[in-house]
């Protein structure tokens, strides 16, 4: 005699629902699609952060050092 308060599974449809509703999602290839795109795009941006960084202390020692010249020279 089963207990009233239990139910077969999702929608009534007991462990075959169930399954069947695991592998579509698991079949379901779009939202790894989007996390790898994510993940690109965040290694890009870390790239670019990274050599702005670098790039954007370079190019400041070059003002401060054109600044300098320039003072000498007045």
């Amino acid at each position: 005699m089963r207990h009233p308060t239990c139910g077969r599974g999702p929608e009534e449809g007991g462990v075959s629902a169930i399954r069947t509703a695991y592998r579509k999602l698991f079949a379901d290839e779009r939202g790894a699609t989007a996390i790898e795109y994510g993940l690109i795009v965040a290694l890009i941006a870390i790239t670019m952060a990274i050599g702005l960084q670098k790039l954007g202390g370079g190019a400041g020692g070059m003002w401060t050092n054109l600044q300098a010249k320039a003072e000498q020279h007045m």
